[in-house]
């Protein structure tokens, strides 16, 4: 099977104003079959989900759908499927209802390395029951969280670990299942932030050794909204607050008022795009992603070493701590020069690169860059050699 780029690209009506988006850790293009699904959702009939009308019919068949859809994606299984507003949200939610049963001399562990949405939650949630943060540090040079570091402030109170599936800001992809395992040994729980990590690889709950795994489908291709995977069984030893009539089943006891349906729809047509490479009809949507993330992976590491190899080229370019196992994502200052500067050059080239902590703001701290981070470049499935030449070109220009 081969990777048919341009064939991709067509799916994607941004595209055509020929810009060269690099700016996808911050979210992705979005493809017309997830735009169309959202409008069709929208054109029902719809209504509140129920079985006595085709309206509520509808509203039930997008929710069953996107939990089985994003299930696939995950390797989760759908009735452990949480939507939400956004990951964040889903972070505070599960945070205040994992810190009732806290109390003072408890430890909950956060690393430098992550998105400030998988830090502050857990960080005033322990700060409010009276339990202990503690910090797993990582490597400024390298970018590498291990698995010692985390080791290392695990204690019998730990009662849980908030770590990234990969860093938003470079990339650093940490040993999640190693790191399940020790935590599971301590008798604690593991919240991944899957959020940078799931537009770039797939995942599996179990084989990653997760107990909740969250991710943002407008990362991928999808809408705006928050998605949270966990087992049932854990889900159902959990009582978030929640309003005396909605439902106590799970998944739903954790999905507050009424579910966007039309988001619902665009993240299952998202799924399912990324499912399309390399597709065999016959064989199931998991059985597709999997192919197909095989040639989005080789696809996007291709492009990557592109883009280093042009980058080796500029005395003036640093790029920051480059882990051995990372997303296409890198981290780049400028001798001399600020990057914002470079952002907003680039821009008026046609190339969208942004300058910034992007909310990794104990991570690009820890890199010595203070709040305002750095210039950051990420490669998404719909890149092209072109869009690379067009980076390397701007870069070029600004430091001449």
């Amino acid at each position: 099977m081969t990777y048919d780029i341009e064939l991709f690209r067509a799916q994607f009506p941004a595209l055509a104003t020929g810009t060269a988006f690099f700016d996808g850790p911050g979210g992705t293009q979005t493809p017309r079959a997830v735009i169309e699904a959202m409008a069709s959702a929208l054109a029902g009939p719809l209504s509140n989900r129920g079985h006595g009308n085709p309206a509520e019919r509808n509203a039930e068949t997008l929710v069953a759908e996107a939990r089985q859809a994003l299930g696939d994606l995950l390797g989760a299984d759908p009735s452990g499927v949480v939507f939400g507003r956004s990951a964040t949200q889903l972070a505070y939610d599960f945070s205040r209802t994992l810190a009732k049963s806290w109390s003072p001399g408890d430890e909950v562990v956060v690393t430098r390395l992550d998105h400030d949405s998988n830090i502050r939650p857990w960080v005033q949630a322990a700060e409010q029951a009276g339990a202990t943060v503690r910090w797993a540090e990582f490597d400024a040079q390298s970018g590498e969280l291990t698995a010692e570091a985390v080791a290392s402030v695990l204690s019998p109170r730990t009662r849980l670990v908030a770590v990234t599936g990969a860093s938003n800001l470079i990339g650093t992809r940490p040993p999640v299942q190693e790191i399940a395992r020790l935590v599971h040994e301590a008798g604690a729980l593991l919240y991944v932030d899957g959020v940078h990590l799931t537009a770039h690889s797939l995942v599996d709950l179990d084989e990653l050794g997760a107990d909740f795994y969250a991710c943002s489908p407008y990362k991928f291709l999808g809408p705006h909204m928050g998605v949270l995977a966990a087992r049932p069984a854990l889900l159902e030893t959990l009582a978030p607050d929640k309003l005396l009539p909605s439902t106590d089943a799970v998944p739903e006891r954790f999905e507050y008022g009424t579910l966007p349906y039309e988001m619902l729809a665009g993240a299952r047509a998202a799924v399912d795009v990324l499912a399309g490479p390399g597709a065999h009809p016959e064989r199931d949507r998991r059985e597709r992603l999997v192919a197909a993330f095989e040639l989005l992976e080789k696809h996007e590491e291709s492009l990557l070493a592109r883009i280093e190899d042009g980058l080796a080229e500029l005395d003036a370019v640093r790029v920051h701590s480059r882990a051995a196992v990372r997303t296409p994502t890198l981290l780049l200052s400028l001798d001399g020069r600020d990057t914002r500067d470079a952002a907003a050059h680039l821009a008026e080239c046609g190339v969208n690169a942004p300058s910034g902590s992007f909310y990794a703001l104990e991570a690009s701290r820890h890199l010595g860059l203070g709040d305002e981070g750095a210039l950051r470049v990420g490669v998404a499935p719909y890149n092209n050699d072109e869009d690379v030449d067009r980076l390397l070109e701007g870069l070029a220009g600004f430091l001449r």
